[in-house]
Parts: structure tokens; sequence; C-alpha cells
């Protein structure tokens, strides 16, 4: 039997794909101010950059699964969308399993970062987030407690309904990589 195939069968694979994490990882912070059109956040933005080793479905199932285990639900698989865009009911994580892209962030006054597969984006409601270019890209999104989320694109007559949408919604009580007492909860609060 291959080694691959044997360390899979008694699920050794996942263990080393979860060995990367680390309790005191530190995320890159992106700040995005109001600027008119994309209400963005006060809270930033946090990327985890080469959070994970798996790849492809296998990484697409260890993000959906670690997501689930820290109260991040009503995941998905796809990409993300290639026009501005922000949601005011949730926040948002973004694992990226393959592949890699570039992305503005915060709108057209924002930040062009590049992302790739083993990062984690953590998207406060009202940032916002659009993809410019990508190679084989493969994302899983979810959301905290499992939230319905909304899309707003920064028309006339969303605001200041999205403004208040915002403002109500609580700081997850869980990282969605890190768990609780680690990364977002004690970043938000800070």
């Amino acid at each position: 039997m291959e080694r691959k195939t044997f360390l899979s069968v008694l699920g050794l694979l996942t263990v080393k794909a979860a060995l990367p994490i680390v309790q005191s990882m530190k995320p890159d912070l992106f700040y995005f101010k109001d600027d008119g059109i994309i209400p963005n956040s006060k809270f930033p933005l946090l990327r985890y950059s080469n959070a994970f080793a798996a790849r492809n479905n296998e990484g697409a199932r260890w993000l959906e699964t670690k997501f689930a285990n820290n109260n991040w639900t009503n995941s998905w698989r796809n990409g993300i969308y290639p026009f501005h865009h922000y949601h005011s009911t949730s926040h948002e994580v973004l694992g990226i399993y393959s592949g890699s892209a570039l992305l503005q962030l915060g709108g057209e006054k924002g930040e062009k970062v590049s992302v790739q597969a083993g990062d984690i984006l953590i998207i406060p409601a009202g940032v916002g987030h659009k993809k410019l270019e990508s190679i084989n890209l493969g994302v899983v999104g979810a959301y905290p407690e499992g939230r319905d989320w909304d899309l707003n694109r920064g028309q006339p007559g969303e605001r200041p309904q999205v403004d208040k949408n915002i403002a109500a919604l609580p700081i997850p009580s869980t990282d969605p990589l890190l768990g609780t007492n680690v990364g977002l909860p004690t970043i938000w609060l800070a």
C-alpha cells in the first residue's frame, strides 16, 4: 500500500494538515475606512497566511470541518465575485484551498492584496472585496453561527439600512481558524 493511502486510512493526513496551526499564529491586519460608497469597518480584516497545508478537495473538506468546529457554518465552495461587494448581515471567512488571486479589498480606494492556497481571510461586515484576477482559485466561505448573508454593491439606497445592520452585529465568539479566546475575538475587542 502506498504511504499516502496508508496514512489516509489511518486519518494521519488530516493530522499532518493541521500541524501548521499554532494557537499563537498572528494574522496580518488590514484597516479600511468608509469611502462614502463602501462602508468598510472599524474592525480590521484579518489574513492568516499559509495557515494550513491541505489542498484541493482535501483542503476544502479540512476548511469546512475547521470552520464548523469553530461555529462558522452555512459554508459554500466557489470563488470570489469579480465586482465590489460587501455583506451587512454577517461577517465572512474565506479559506483559499487551491490556486491564487489578486483581490481588491476595501473598495476602489482600498488595497490590492494577493492570496494563495493556504490563506484564510476574515472579512468584517461592510468591508468591500472583489476578485481582480485568479488562477485555479478554490474558496470555502462560511459565516459565524451560520448567519444568513446579504449582497450589497455600494449602490444608492443601500444606506443607511446597511449601516444599521452592521452596527447591530455581535463580534463572533470564535476565530474560524483558532477557536475561542484567540485571534479574532481578542483582536476585535482590543
